[in-house]
C-alpha cells in the first residue's frame, strides 16, 4: 500500500512539472477584428528577436501624451483589455494592447524568457512607430511581473503594477500550499528581488479582497519598490473584477499618475 501511495504522488507531481506551464499560462484564443471591438484603432504587428510575430492593437496618442503599454495577466487576450485600453484612449493617451505568444492567435508557446522577449518587442514597436513619445508600462498580475523583469532592460517613463506578485513562487505557494512549488517551477517571475532597481516612478495598484494575488504580496512590491512610488488599494475589490480591471478609481489613478510621471 506504501509503495502504491508513493507511486500515485510520484505520477501527480510529475504530471504538474511537466504540464505546469499550461497551468500557469491560460491563453484565450483568436480575437474579433479590431474595428468590431475599438473603431479607430489599428492592428499592429511585434516583431520578437526570435522571430515570431505578434498581433496587438494600437491607439496612436494625442500630440505629446505618452504611449500606454498594456501588458496582459496570465488569461484572456488583449480584447478582454478593451474597456480598460479605450478608457486610456480617451484622455488622449496611446495604448499598445499586447497579446503574448501563443496568446490572440500567437504563435508560440508562452514561457518567461519568451515573454520578456516579447515585452522588448512591444517596446521596439512603440519606438519605431511613435519615437517622440515617452512610455508606460501598465502591467497586470502576471503582465506586472514582465512589466518589472523588461524595466531593468528598456526602463520606462513610469510603471503602473496592478495586482503585483512578489514571485510566481510565492503566489503558487498560496494556492498550492502542500507541495514544492518552489521547486518545481521552470518560470520564476522574481519581481520582489528586482523591484528595487526599477529607476521609473511606480504606482502600485491592488484590491483589497484579492483571492488570487494576496494584496500582500502587492503591498511587499510596493514598500521594496524606489521612490518616487504611490498606492492605490480598491477596497472590496477582487482579482477579476471590474472596479479592479477598468474602475473610475483605477483609470483616473493610472492617468494622474502617468501625467505626472511624464511631465
Amino acid at each position: 500500500m506504501l509503495v502504491w501511495i508513493v507511486a500515485v504522488i510520484g505520477a501527480a507531481l510529475g504530471g504538474l512539472w511537466g504540464f505546469q506551464r499550461q497551468l500557469i499560462y491560460l491563453p484565450g484564443g483568436s480575437v474579433p477584428p479590431v474595428a468590431e471591438v475599438l473603431p479607430g484603432w489599428e492592428d499592429a504587428a511585434l516583431a520578437t528577436d526570435d522571430g515570431l510575430a505578434l498581433g496587438a492593437w494600437f491607439r496612436a496618442p494625442q500630440p505629446g501624451a505618452p504611449i500606454v503599454i498594456v501588458f496582459n495577466g496570465n488569461a484572456g487576450n488583449r480584447a478582454d483589455r478593451s474597456v480598460l485600453g479605450a478608457r486610456l484612449a480617451s484622455e488622449g493617451l496611446g495604448v499598445l494592447l499586447v497579446d503574448y505568444r501563443g496568446y490572440g492567435g500567437n504563435p508560440g508557446s508562452p514561457s518567461e524568457a519568451g515573454l520578456a522577449a516579447d515585452g522588448r518587442a512591444a517596446v521596439a514597436f512603440v519606438a519605431a512607430r511613435a519615437p517622440e513619445h515617452e512610455v508606460v508600462y501598465f502591467g497586470e498580475s502576471l503582465g506586472a511581473a514582465v512589466a518589472v523583469g523588461l524595466s531593468l532592460a528598456r526602463p520606462p517613463a513610469a510603471l503602473v503594477l496592478r495586482s503585483p506578485f512578489t514571485s510566481l513562487g510565492d503566489v503558487a505557494s498560496v494556492h498550492y500550499p502542500f507541495l514544492p512549488v518552489r521547486a518545481m517551477l521552470w518560470d520564476e517571475y522574481p519581481s520582489i528581488d528586482r523591484i528595487d532597481d526599477v529607476g521609473a516612478p511606480v504606482l502600485v495598484i491592488a484590491g483589497s479582497s484579492d483571492s488570487i494575488v494576496p494584496i500582500d504580496q502587492s503591498l511587499a512590491i510596493h514598500q521594496a519598490a524606489p521612490d518616487p512610488k504611490q498606492l492605490l488599494v480598491v477596497e472590496g475589490a477582487d482579482h477579476n473584477d471590474a472596479a479592479l480591471a477598468d474602475g473610475n478609481a483605477v483609470v483616473e489613478a493610472v492617468v494622474r499618475f502617468t501625467r505626472d510621471a511624464t511631465g
